[in-house]
């Protein structure tokens, strides 16, 4: 057995720190933050509106919108693997499979143009490989896991 001091973190993010071009100069969003999260643990990340929280989580998932924004130090650790300098379709792989984030945002979490199901199957389908009727039936079987009444007919609801 593993003694618990040797454990590795899944996440390790050290010194990380983000910045946004603007029309009034270099704006640092992220400002030299590290942590560490490991199998089975949680994190919550806390603070005013503004200050850097959502721009830490995109950082991990290699989504800052670049342009304006880049990754301008740090390092990112994933299972031991640096995301900073990661290819995109490396990246790609990771998020939604391995590495997922649920947004604070809940009105635009699911384009409201695309039924349910839709976005459901197509990200089953991407990531794990399904058919488009495994992943249908997937994708019911979780929202009916998580509680939605009647998921066989929300499926297919926008």
């Amino acid at each position: 057995m593993q003694n618990p001091d040797e454990r590795q973190p899944l996440i390790s993010i050290r010194n990380l720190c983000v910045d946004f071009a603007t029309e009034l100069g270099t704006v640092r969003a992220v400002d030299d933050v590290s942590f560490d999260i490991y199998p089975g643990e949680m994190l919550g990340i806390v603070g005013e509106s503004g200050c850097g929280k959502t721009v830490t989580a995109l950082s991990l998932l290699g989504l800052v919108p670049a342009p304006p924004g880049r990754i301008s130090s740090g390092q990112i650790l994933f299972q031991g693997q640096d995301l900073v300098n990661l290819p995109e379709a490396h990246m790609r792989k990771l998020r939604g499979s391995q590495i997922s984030m649920i947004f604070q945002e809940p009105m635009t979490a699911l384009n409201p143009v695309f039924t349910i199901g839709n976005q459901m199957i197509e990200v089953l389908r991407q990531h794990h490989g399904l058919s488009a009727a495994a992943a249908r039936q997937r994708a019911i079987e979780m929202l009916d896991k998580v509680g939605i009444p009647l998921p066989a007919r929300r499926i297919g609801q926008y």
